[in-house]
């Protein structure tokens, strides 16, 4: 049993609590009893957290096998080491110069430029920019 002193608006009650159940709860305010009865809180669960699934990489995805399992036709422009295609400097169709750059290669962190060895005309490009190649790998083909 508890009991309480509240004034309000100037009037003062002293209120005791007799039996509190499940949304009811006897009362004696100023010496007269009540039943007070009241509504039954909702419980609101707290909203499921859902946390993205993240798949693993293919294991740092993988280089790429060397194109010389595939035929090609022409002459094939190869990379002489691993690395990621950072960007591709030419288009199909378009002639190129022994020694101008076709490709810039990312390799050992260093930026490398993978040049034509001969003239001829760009007849297929075999990466295209974020790439991983292995050494070897076929990266532009000119006719």
């Amino acid at each position: 049993m508890k009991e309480y002193k509240y004034t309000i608006n100037g009037d003062k009650y002293q209120v005791t609590i007799n039996e509190v159940a499940d949304t009811t709860a006897k009362v004696t305010v100023n010496g007269t009893e009540y039943t007070v009865e009241w509504e039954k809180p909702e419980v609101k669960k707290p909203a499921a957290v859902v946390k993205p699934v993240v798949k693993p990489a293919a294991a740092a995805a993988a280089p790429a096998a060397p194109a010389a399992a595939a035929p090609v036709n022409g002459h094939p422009i190869k990379t002489p080491l691993p690395g990621v295609i950072i960007d591709v400097k030419v288009n199909v169709g378009d002639t190129v110069t022994k020694g101008q750059t076709v490709v810039l290669l990312e390799a050992m962190k260093m930026e490398n430029n993978i040049n034509a060895d001969r003239d001829g005309k760009v007849a297929s490009i075999a990466v295209a920019k974020g790439d991983t190649v292995a050494d070897g790998a076929v990266l532009v083909v000119l006719e």
